[in-house]
């Protein structure tokens, strides 16, 4: 059995023109150990579903409308705050896309660190003071007895990504949920970031859910992605199998946005390819067509008249697309 499962999950927010799915009919699976990534551009739900999972979503303007959200065989749609409480920062964890405005900025690392393991593990101040001093030598912070004691404004935005790292991996959760863990970082602090990432999971076996723009992040860490459009599931299956071969128009373009060091090399450099248009406007959601059809260049009359079928291909990959077999 897998340790996650997501079944036709449908998040609801309302807005003034009304409510607007921002996630609709999304099903997917994490196996224990595994590295699942979620692509796509800003505003496609990516975060959203890390935030229904987490049980975080908006107050009073957020929620889900159905689905299920299966953790270890608990259905957590129907799991109470108090439930869910136990459940965030132990079971599941999550590193927030800044950790400038995520970690309190009264408080310093260490304590912020042993506040987590106090709540969930139940230990003394000093015990967990003293575990927050291993986690942050654990996540390569040099002098983590001295740094412990350091506010966040004190650390550079690589040694706050590693200290937000260090508090989600406190209880050894079984799930990492790691939400542009390396935004505004420059490419030698990435390249540490997801080394460290890696080196973890291997010693730990903890499952991570990687959110990402970056096609060479994924290519590098995860076993499987899953493609976001408009808040619905456009491409799924294992990284090698959609970046050697997509089956959707809009994963193919994301591939194609990436520059290739022999192309940048050549006099002659071929444009660079972009996809047309932007997201569609969240009304626009839960539109009974193809979202990605005006942006399309494969588009038909029947992208814009019917919803796409999904479309299951050798190794488990599955494209919500039309035209899929002929891709």
């Amino acid at each position: 059995m897998a340790l996650l499962e997501v079944e036709n999950l449908r998040i609801e927010l309302s807005t003034r023109d009304g409510t607007a799915p921002v996630i609709d009919d999304l099903s997917f699976h994490l196996d224990a150990g595994e590295t699942l990534s979620f692509v796509g551009e800003s505003g496609c739900g990516k975060s959203m579903t890390a935030l229904a999972l987490m049980g975080l979503l908006p107050e009073r303007i957020g929620r889900i409308a159905s689905g299920a959200i299966r953790f270890d065989g608990e259905d957590l749609t129907k799991a109470s705050p108090a439930r869910l409480r136990e459940i965030r920062g132990n079971d599941i964890s999550m590193i927030f896309q800044e950790p400038m405005t995520s970690l309190n900025p009264v408080f310093t690392i260490g304590e912020q660190i042993a506040e987590v393991l106090r709540a969930h593990q139940g230990l003394s101040r000093q015990a967990a003071w003293d575990h927050a001093v291993e986690l942050i030598d654990a996540v390569r912070i040099p002098n983590p007895k001295g740094r412990a004691g350091d506010y966040p404004f004190q650390m550079s935005g690589g040694q706050r990504q590693r200290a937000m790292i260090a508090m989600a991996l406190a209880c050894k959760p079984k799930i990492l949920i790691a939400d542009e863990p390396t935004t505004a970082l420059d490419v030698t602090v990435q390249a540490q970031i997801f080394d460290l990432l890696r080196d973890l999971r291997a010693q730990t076996g903890t499952s991570i859910i990687l959110i990402t723009h970056d096609m060479g992040a994924v290519a590098e860490m995860a076993e499987r992605m899953i493609v976001m459009y408009a808040g619905r599931k456009a491409e799924l299956g294992p990284v090698a199998q959609i970046i050697n071969h997509a089956r959707h128009p809009y994963t193919q373009g994301l591939i194609s946005c990436v520059p290739h060091l022999h192309d940048v090399l050549t006099e002659d450099r071929p444009e660079l390819f972009e996809v047309p248009g932007i997201v569609p406007s969240l009304r626009d959601f839960g539109r009974d067509e193809c979202l990605f059809a005006s942006r399309c260049a494969h588009v038909t009359d029947q992208c814009r008249s019917a919803r796409p079928p999904e479309k299951s291909f050798e190794g488990g990959q599955i494209a919500d697309c039309w035209h899929a077999e002929a891709m």
